[in-house]
């Protein structure tokens, strides 16, 4: 098309930051890569702040960028000029004004609902289906990402891997950039760790089984609700960013958050990563390094069929010792019980996991990444 392909990039933040880091993600990597103009409704502004800075939260309008940012409060959008691509991220619903607006416009624009990423087998099947509007001359698509060259693919920005393979080899940034912060250089045989994940009742036991091991670990935990467990391991009432706290071989230390490059680095830089959600989980397999991923806990285990789906699929290639050594841990991790017990029988693993780590990100790529595809397809309709 001559003329750059204008989007609007609804976001109704659920998860506080999942949600926002990938719809920011996409937003950039539309507007930067593939030269739309980008233009993204958020409802909670302050949430998006802690992770972009700049971002005025109190602003009704603002541009980050090139990126156009509205503050969105849900169930109203001034329809000033419907975009040629309108896309609601996580099933988010789209104003009933701004939709008959849609429906009034000269070509009427291609509307895609992101869902949430998933490994589940089901998801070919339903991606990029058509759902006729019930009353409006509108088709909305459903877009999934996933795991599979039948599917939307996963958020990968141009370049990541090169930037994460520089940052992994120069140790003296690495030192250089952490001292900054705050944070002593890596010691001699020390193992570092980072934790973001939601409350968790084995973090406890697992941070004192680390404090009692022979191998000397270092904690980063970026201030967040798994804080409350990570003070009752250490003996303390709170912790709170800055804070660094010394038990036995283990030493936590509390980061403040951080903005997404920043978050990367913390990723590229430790040994094993434990993540939730859904944008940090895809993070943590693109800095290729053995992770855990706490998965938003669901009525009925729903979450565990989820986490099993992906287990099945990153795990096939692994050899039998090695698989059921993560398995254990994950589970373990997101029954909330048992992962000191796993623990030992997972880091033995690690190398293989790291070498296993390298090959599926690149194996992720293969027929594109998440924008590439959703441009394709967009842009086929368009014509």
């Amino acid at each position: 098309m001559e003329s750059p392909v204008h989007c609007d990039l609804f976001c109704n933040v659920i998860d506080n930051f999942g949600d926002i880091g990938v719809a920011w993600r996409l937003a950039r990597q539309l507007d930067q890569e593939k030269g739309w103009r980008m233009r993204l409704w958020v409802d909670d502004l302050k949430s998006f702040a802690r992770i972009q800075p700049g971002i005025d939260a109190n602003a009704a309008r603002q541009t980050i960028g090139r990126v156009e940012v509205v503050h969105w409060v849900p169930g109203v959008a001034a329809p000033d000029a419907i975009a040629d691509v309108v896309i609601e991220a996580f099933g988010c619903a789209l104003p009933h004004n701004y939709q008959q607006a849609m429906a009034e416009r000269q070509v009427a624009p291609v509307w895609i609902n992101l869902e949430y990423l998933s490994a589940e087998s089901w998801v070919e099947g339903c991606h990029a289906l058509p759902s006729p509007h019930p009353r409006l001359p509108l088709t909305k698509h459903f877009f999934f990402p996933g795991f599979g060259e039948k599917t939307g693919g996963v958020i990968c920005e141009e370049g990541l891997t090169r930037q994460r393979e520089r940052w992994q080899a120069d140790t003296a940034s690495q030192a250089a950039w952490w001292q900054a912060r705050g944070i002593n250089p890596r010691q001699d045989a020390e193992r570092w760790v980072s934790l973001f994940c939601y409350e968790n009742a084995a973090v406890t036991p697992w941070l004192q089984h680390l404090a009692e091991s022979d191998t000397r670990w270092r904690v980063l935990v970026p201030a967040s609700r798994v804080l409350a467990d990570v003070a009752r391991a250490l003996g303390q009432e709170k912790l709170a960013a800055g804070d660094s706290v010394n038990l036995g071989n283990l030493q936590v230390d509390v980061l403040p958050f951080t903005d997404q490059a920043g978050f990367d680095r913390l990723l590229w830089s430790c040994d094993v990563n434990i993540v939730r959600g859904e944008d940090s989980f895809m993070r943590a397999q693109w800095a290729a390094r053995p992770f855990l991923w706490h998965i938003y806990p669901q009525d009925e285990d729903a979450h565990m069929v989820k986490l099993d789906a992906f287990l099945a699929r990153f795990t096939a290639t692994l050899d039998g010792a090695t698989r059921d050594a993560l398995v254990a841990a994950q589970h373990a991790f997101n029954r909330h019980h048992g992962l000191a017990e796993h623990w030992d029988a997972f880091i033995a693993r690690t190398p293989a996991l790291a070498r296993h780590g390298w090959q599926w990100a690149d194996q992720q790529l293969v027929g594109g990444d998440l924008a590439t595809r959703l441009v394709h397809f967009c842009e086929n309709r368009l014509q």
